[in-house]
């Protein structure tokens, strides 16, 4: 990684830009963590940092620092892999290494913005400047704007590259997805007066980026880390990347429908958006099954073993397979049924199933990603898992599923509590968080958060000195 790394040994420009992307991206990585915990204390002790920095602009921070980190290891891993996919140079780099620099300075002013200006009425020039109010979202206008013209100069170098250079089934979908990608968001940059059409759009910025667009990016990303990593054979990778299209744009936009009651559209919506929900993260899986199953056959034909040349980056592409079919399959699925999501909409549930679906589904991969661009960049031919990278995903992964079954607790009371026994009431809402389940879920939902954090210590220190002498005497 990071500030070490001199990209001696990347052939292209566009992959020296995705490693700058990389950089941005951990950092913001440790600041949402760091966000989330200082959210996850003030939310037991409410006198904690009280009158000097505020609860909901903590978790604002930390739900925000979470989507741009991801969008910028995404944009870093489509520059890693575009000139390896295409066989030329990334068509605009000049205008793409501008675009970061634009990028990261305005990011930069927003993250300072919501820090220091906290509180605020809300006026047309707020909107503009100050905070858009919109949960995911809440970006000012100007930054809004910002982010179209650096996604519209990145589409442009992507695009064009393309259709110069060769043309892989991996890229063909990539290039189709980062169109829908970059026209979904323009849903969520009008603004109307009424409620439920304001969130009607939002819920399709929000929801169809990560059960749509999102999921068929952590698909081609999977489909290339499986080629460079263990030599996968390209042709069943982009079989099932074509079916998990047909799939999640399909179950993803189908899939919304399990919010749509909420904001009065017909009941049908809710078996629906159950139905189809669940099966978004099916093709993902089933193509790092078909891949291992052939990969180790053809190798034990051969009389030879199989061959992993980056240990840390496999490790964390088998996290995301199978934890984005239980993040976002599983603990999405059992608390959006219609007969269930009528008790659990709203309650902790849904931040089990948020936490474990986003790390699960894509935060896995773009670490991934991240130790296969550090690999590239250091010319490691094959790189072993060191002990700083096992603590590391070790403590990462048994933190978030110590979180999610905390949340879950936590969520399971209030469910039973608060909904069911005390009609979802304000005075019901209150008991429910004073209870001992509630605080302890919430207790041991700190402590996993911490254990998080240590693990993400542990993966900046391996990534920082990859390609030390220990690395090189693991390789």
């Amino acid at each position: 990684m990071l500030t070490s790394i001199k990209n001696n040994h990347l052939k292209y420009e566009s992959q020296k830009l995705g490693m700058m992307y990389f950089r941005v991206a951990i950092i913001l990585f440790g600041a949402q963590l760091l966000m989330g915990l200082i959210a996850a204390i003030q939310f037991m002790y409410p006198s904690f940092l009280y009158g000097v920095f505020d609860f909901s602009v903590a978790r604002m921070v930390h739900i925000n620092a979470l989507v741009v980190w991801m969008l910028y290891a995404m944009i870093g891993s489509v520059y890693l892999m575009l000139p390896d996919e295409t066989g030329i140079e990334t068509v605009g780099i000049g205008l793409g290494k501008l675009a970061f620099w634009v990028l990261t300075a305005a990011v930069t002013v927003v993250v300072l913005v919501f820090i220091f200006i906290q509180i605020g009425s809300g006026t047309e020039s707020s909107i503009w400047f100050i905070n858009e109010g919109r949960e995911y979202l809440e970006a000012p206008r100007w930054a809004d704007i910002g982010i179209v013209v650096v996604v519209l100069i990145f589409y442009y170098n992507v695009f064009f590259t393309y259709m110069k250079g060769q043309r892989t089934g991996i890229m063909t979908v990539m290039v189709a997805n980062l169109m829908a990608l970059a026209g979904l968001y323009l849903a969520g940059m009008f603004f109307t007066d009424n409620i439920s059409m304001d969130q009607y759009w939002w819920w399709w910025v929000i929801h169809l980026w990560v059960e749509a667009t999102w999921e068929v990016f952590v698909g081609t990303l999977a489909a290339y880390a499986l080629i460079k990593i263990i030599d996968a054979k390209r042709e069943i990778v982009e079989m099932w990347l074509w079916i998990e299209v047909l799939m999640l744009f399909g179950s993803g936009i189908l899939g919304l429908g399990h919010h749509y009651f909420w904001i009065g559209t017909p009941e049908y919506w809710w078996e629906i958006g159950a139905l189809f929900s669940s099966l978004e993260p099916v093709p993902l899986v089933a193509m790092f099954v078909h891949v291992l199953y052939d990969w180790g056959k053809e190798q034990g034909a051969n009389g030879e073993r199989p061959v992993i040349k980056n240990g840390p980056a496999m490790a964390w592409l088998v996290t995301n397979a199978f934890g984005n079919f239980l993040g976002a399959g599983i603990w999405g699925f059992f608390h959006t049924l219609p007969q269930v999501n009528i008790y659990t909409h709203g309650t902790q549930f849904t931040a089990a199933h948020g936490h474990l679906a986003f790390f699960g589904a894509y935060a896995t991969i773009l670490i991934g990603m991240m130790y296969y661009g550090v690999q590239r960049a250091h010319g490691i031919e094959k790189m072993k898992a060191t002990f700083k990278s096992k603590m590391a995903i070790t403590l990462i992964v048994f933190g978030m599923l110590g979180m999610t079954v905390a949340l879950t607790i936590a969520g399971y009371e209030q469910v039973l509590v608060e909904r069911a026994e005390l009609g979802a009431g304000w005075d019901a809402y209150f008991v429910a968080q004073a209870l001992p389940w509630m605080k302890q879920a919430m207790g041991w939902r700190t402590v996993m958060g911490v254990v998080i954090f240590v693990g993400f210590v542990y993966l900046v220190w391996d990534l920082l000195t990859i390609g030390s002498k220990e690395s090189k005497e693991n390789n």
